[in-house]
């Protein structure tokens, strides 16, 4: 068994005021050639934003991108004709293929919005952009692993151009999950809040681990916890 720790404070980490930023790789203005990503997970940044604050209308082109709201509401709209607003619970994808604009703000003018906006690498180059959205409450997330992404889709769970699935977890204090390992693949855990440990690895907030070569991740929760975990060819 293999497990790789990348501690929180370890992170890349930028703020500017209107935007705090915690980047597990290399990201912007953030780089580090060890940290460049894991498999064909290219970005983690965790986004607080102030209110009424946000990133203007922008271009991707070639990349996957998953948005996991953690709390306060997102104003999104693209070049797809994708927009709406998304609460907590919310999940987006988006397919930036031969390019795709957007913009994101935070809804309210109140409150602070966080996210983490995941980029995955593409199985190819030129997918026609598309835009996803789905909502999974924090019910059907509590001890369980509960699938929001996917290559093949399925009822409430994002399709994506890449052999990888994407579980979140909302774990009572106390209360363990365990996920399956195929061979040849490996997982990434990223830690949303909380602690707990992935086979006797402690995680706190803000962490992530990569994990190889073992058939079961057993992860049990020290406080209430909640967590991503990617499983990738």
């Amino acid at each position: 068994m293999t497990i790789q720790l990348r501690p929180a404070e370890a992170r890349g980490h930028a703020n500017h005021g209107w935007l705090d930023t915690h980047h597990t790789f290399s990201f912007a203005h953030y780089y580090d050639p060890a940290h460049m990503g894991y498999r064909s997970l290219r970005v983690i940044n965790d986004d607080s934003l102030k209110p009424g604050s946000g990133f203007p209308m922008h271009g991707h082109r070639d990349m996957e991108i998953v948005t996991y709201l953690v709390r306060g509401a997102l104003a999104h709209k693209d070049t797809t004709g994708g927009s709406g607003v998304l609460n907590r619970g919310d999940v987006q994808s988006m397919t930036a293929g031969t390019g795709v604009r957007h913009s994101e703000f935070n809804a309210s003018d109140k409150d602070d919005l966080r996210l983490l906006q995941i980029w995955i690498l593409p199985d190819r180059e030129g997918h026609e952009p598309t835009y996803r959205q789905t909502s999974v409450p924090d019910a059907a997330k509590r001890n369980t692993l509960s699938l929001l992404v996917a290559p093949d889709g399925g009822e409430g769970v994002l399709d994506i151009h890449q052999d990888v699935r994407i579980y979140a977890s909302l774990l009572d204090r106390g209360a363990r999950v365990g996920h399956k390992l195929a061979s040849g693949r490996g997982a990434w855990i990223q830690v949303v809040d909380g602690t707990l440990s992935a086979n006797g690895q402690t995680l706190k907030t803000g962490d992530g681990a990569a994990i190889e070569d073992v058939e079961t991740i057993d992860i049990a929760a020290t406080t209430e916890a909640e967590f991503l975990l990617f499983d990738l060819t």
